[in-house]
């Protein structure tokens, strides 16, 4: 029997959310997700000797019906479901079912998690022997839930989640698709919330890899570990901890290296150096470049994510628009990224995207492998291109199309080119785009009034007559025209609509 994926994700959050009452979308999530995984894990694995979770006799979704109504339900899921299961598959930090600053008092507690369990008894949710149209119907319903608990949640509680989009825009950047992978590929995320940019990533490669993660709130590496079983990578390794003071994956005193790192740090982390001593890193992440800010943590994720890749590594990270132009300290790190070759391009992404804030960001890609004969910056400016999806934007299928092949391609449209490297150093700002007062980058546009006659019909005067979104001059080996008038020979013009 197959379940229409949108009806069942509908109708739990529209229960799960009724249910909820007063309590704050990032906390009533760890409720709802758990229930979620526990009822996955009972109805998948329950009873098999050799399962990759272990479900001990007396903590299964079934025993936790079993305790609906009970007046102390909350301490007896603790101690009889919970617990368990914690120790039998070194879980940690599961939310408490019994407190009642969050659930309520008596009646209220009973009533609130009976229904909650309820809502998971649906027949349409044994998930032994259904499946979703398609593939992974409770990763997907899992991802679905947190991504309307992280719109609900407010700007400071939905940093847990990277939208699904953009974490496919980033598995395809750094090209693990196209790579030879294996058991032995690695892949990272230093700061890996819910662990959903990690798995798109994952699932992009040709062949199962090896999954680390780190994630410095317990609550949500919880989540993680969850996320990672119900997509059915349960040896995946998600430690909790602070990456920056405390990294996790070390190998003889050092930082272990990976083939592929990606990352959507907290963005301008003011509290990032807690815990560190700046002038003496053990791990040498910032002595080749310079120390970040110690108000302005962007740099310190990035140059983390530069020293955890291998040689040939590729990684990408989400950071905000400032590390593009902010000076001082960070133009002097960004001048020694460029001069390494270590940055292989920039995507600027549309305000208002992700979660936890509402500024525009960037996708910086970096690659080691070629980095000494990298010359240039290759920079694409796709903030136009997405749709209005409630109260935040959301990239359409036609735009994740658009970056990925561009990028490809380096095809240098009116929304993309190539910075050489001497431009950048010696430019601070050179990487930032300047608004040109219609909201298209002005470095991207075509160079007003090239054509001193506006009647000529030649591609420089179409260019000259075109708003900057209709007209891509695509610079190489197409088609060109030559300006009887003028005597030069111009680029090729696309007319595109406006997005």
């Amino acid at each position: 029997m197959a379940l229409k994926k949108s009806q069942l994700y509908s109708s739990l959050w529209a229960l799960c959310d009724e249910l909820r009452g007063g309590m704050d979308a990032s906390q009533y999530k760890d409720y709802v997700l758990v229930l979620l995984f526990i009822k996955y894990i009972s109805d998948k694995y329950a009873g098999q000797p050799y399962a990759p979770i272990s479900i001990p006799k007396g903590a299964s979704f079934r025993d936790m019906v079993a305790l609906k109504g009970r007046s102390d339900i909350g301490d007896q899921i603790n101690k009889k479901i919970i617990a368990p299961l914690s120790n039998a598959n070194k879980l940690s930090d599961f939310p408490d079912f019994n407190d009642s600053s969050k659930l309520g008092d008596g009646k209220d507690k009973v009533d609130r998690l009976t229904n909650l369990i309820a809502i998971f008894e649906n027949p349409a949710l044994d998930f032994s022997k259904n499946r979703a149209e398609g593939d992974d119907i409770l990763g997907d319903a899992y991802e679905y839930l947190m991504r309307h608990f992280a719109t609900e949640s407010g700007k400071s509680k939905g940093q847990f989640y990277t939208p699904a989009e953009v974490s496919r825009i980033m598995a395809q950047l750094i090209g693990i698709r196209e790579a030879k992978t294996s058991a032995a590929t690695t892949v990272y995320d230093p700061t890996c919330g819910s662990g959903s940019l990690l798995l798109k990533v994952g699932d992009a490669a040709g062949t199962a890899v090896t999954v680390y993660g780190q994630e410095k709130d317990a609550s949500t590496s919880a989540l993680a570990r969850m996320n990672m079983i119900l997509h059915n990578n349960p040896t995946a390794l998600v430690e909790q901890g602070n990456t920056l003071a405390n990294p996790k994956f070390k190998e003889n005193g050092t930082l272990k290296t990976f083939d592929y790192v990606v990352a959507n740090p907290p963005f301008s982390d003011k509290r990032w150096s807690s815990g560190l001593d700046l002038s003496n890193d053990p791990f040498e992440r910032f002595k080749p470049f310079g120390t970040p800010p110690a108000r302005q943590g962007d740099y310190a994720y990035l140059l983390h994510i530069v020293r955890s890749l291998k040689s040939t590594g590729k990684g990408a990270c989400i950071l905000p628009h400032g590390v593009l132009f902010r000076g001082n300290a960070e133009a002097d790190i960004r001048r020694a990224l460029v001069r390494k070759g270590y940055i292989k391009g920039i995507i600027g992404l549309p305000a208002n995207l992700f979660y936890g804030t509402g500024i525009p960001a960037c996708i910086v890609v970096v690659d080691k492998e070629g980095a000494q004969s990298r010359k240039g910056i290759f920079m694409i400016d796709a903030s136009r291109g997405f749709m209005k999806d409630g109260p935040k934007n959301r990239l359409r299928e036609q735009d994740v199309h658009k970056i990925v092949d561009v990028f490809r391609k380096v095809l240098t449209y009116g929304f993309a080119r190539r910075d050489r490297e001497e431009r950048v150093q010696s430019q601070p700002s050179a990487l930032h785009r300047q608004p040109d007062g219609r909201g298209s980058p002005g470095p991207c546009r075509p160079p007003a009034r090239r054509h001193p006659d506006r009647r000529c019909r030649c591609a420089w005067a179409l260019l000259d007559r075109l708003p900057a979104p209709e007209a891509r001059a695509v610079q190489g080996t197409p088609p060109r025209l030559r300006c009887a008038r003028r005597g030069q020979v111009s680029h090729q013009v696309h007319h595109l609509p406006a997005p």
